[in-house]
């Protein structure tokens, strides 16, 4: 009988299409890949470090693979194991400690962890320095919209941010890697890929003059892919020689989500980011006369070290006047290692929290603005439908907005015209028109 293997992938989509990767060379291994909650033979954890809460989660799910099978080879790798490996290795139950490196040599380390008697943990985590990308890709998805690694790494170091020590610097995978996995994703049933990374904009900074706009175009040209999506985008990429030719890739979504941070420069320059509220505000002036129809999201962290009163106020009204389709907003998390969790007038917990709600009150209260004018205008969106939720068919238009519509018909993996009519949660209700 095949040995059963249990993934649990905690974190960002890079996270999640390692994994997905890693699970195809499990089953090329000859293992049944299984669900986490199943008593398995083997157990992947790939963690997560962006937050304290990614930590501890990371920990809560090691002891829950350890409890449903003791007897189990459990594996740890990703970003909380790369930053610490001895902790992990010093929880009892855990066989083996991987970093963000050599992750898809895993099947032949679980063979050989099956092969012995469980011992201590090994703990196999080195220095990211020098290390190459690490090939991997994905040969189907289990949605029609697929995720597509084109990079590791970054290369910033924002004073908040503990990634680069986890990830290591820019690594980027090779074009014809990227446009060979597309090709095979678009034979396997997949209409729409996201290309994403650590830190996508900086695609090609290791490659010979080769930047994410040419990956883009090539991969709009060479393959039969309709859709394209770009994941997290730094600001300070849209320049107007880059809005001129995204413009021209008809295939490229009319979404773009910029890692916003903070909407004042005051907290922007403490957090050590390499652009102000200025640069943002005018790339995204330009986007939207360059692309008819484009949508933004992005990310805000609030109760940064420092952060007053009026610094927040400034954020709030940044994002009122943007007018984001959706703001994903995070309290600042400490993260050991990084210059900011040592900066003086930390923020109280309750006070971050309260910041939180407001902010995500802004952002919901533009949204359905935002949803509001595009239904009263009857502007039609092309949706690519994903999945049935009872007596409706849902799924995302070219935008990023989820659509839904009432249906008999399975329209999974197809894209059809919807007129939007009504609200529905954080996405509109529509009609077929064809």
């Amino acid at each position: 009988m095949p040995y059963r293997v249990g993934f649990c992938s905690l974190g960002c989509k890079v996270s999640q299409y390692e994994s997905e990767a890693l699970a195809e060379r499990f089953a090329a291994a000859g293992f049944t890949v299984s669900d986490f909650d199943a008593v398995c033979d083997v157990y992947i954890v790939n963690t997560c470090t962006v937050t304290v809460e990614s930590d501890r989660k990371s920990r809560q799910m090691i002891r829950r693979a350890i409890r449903t099978n003791p007897d189990a080879a459990v594996i740890v790798t990703g970003c909380s194991s790369q930053l610490h490996p001895d902790g992990i290795a010093a929880i009892k139950g855990v066989s083996y400690v991987s970093g963000n490196d050599r992750k898809m040599n895993l099947p032949e380390v679980a063979l050989e962890l099956l092969s012995r008697p469980k011992t201590a943990a090994v703990n196999a985590v080195r220095d990211l320095a020098g290390v190459p990308f690490e090939r991997a890709a994905i040969t189907r998805a289990p949605r029609t919209r697929a995720f597509v690694k084109i990079e590791d790494g970054c290369n910033c170091r924002c004073a908040y941010c503990a990634i680069p020590l986890a990830r290591g610097p820019v690594r980027s995978k090779a074009p014809s890697d990227v446009q060979g996995e597309v090709r095979a994703l678009v034979a396997s049933g997949t209409r729409e890929i996201v290309l994403t990374g650590i830190e996508t904009a900086a695609y090609g900074i290791d490659l010979d003059g080769y930047r994410l706009v040419d990956l883009i175009e090539d991969v709009a040209n060479k393959t039969a892919v309709e859709r394209i999506r770009l994941s997290s985008l730094a600001p300070e990429m849209m320049t107007p020689s880059v809005i001129k030719r995204l413009a021209g890739i008809k295939k490229l979504a009319p979404h773009f989500h910029l890692s916003l941070q903070s909407g004042s420069d005051a907290v922007l320059a403490g957090m050590r980011r390499p652009y102000r509220t200025k640069q943002v505000r005018e790339a995204i002036a330009a986007l939207r006369e360059a692309i008819p129809g484009v949508a933004f999201t992005t990310d805000v962290i609030v109760g940064f070290p420092g952060e007053t009163e009026d610094n927040f106020g400034e954020t709030v009204a940044f994002c009122r006047d943007a007018r984001f389709l959706r703001l994903h907003v995070f309290p600042y998390s400490p993260r050991p290692g990084t210059p900011a969790a040592d900066f003086p007038d930390q923020i109280d917990g309750e006070e971050k929290h309260r910041r939180v709600r407001e902010l995500v009150k802004v952002g919901r209260d533009v949204a359905k603005d935002l949803l509001s004018d595009l239904i009263a205008a009857k502007t039609p969106l092309s949706v690519l439908f994903e999945t049935r939720d009872g007596e409706f068919m849902t799924g995302h238009s070219e935008n990023y907005i989820e659509v839904k519509v009432r249906t008999d018909c399975d329209l999974s993996g197809k894209i059809r015209p919807v007129l939007p009519v009504s609200l529905s949660g954080e996405g509109v209700t529509g009609i077929l028109t064809a």
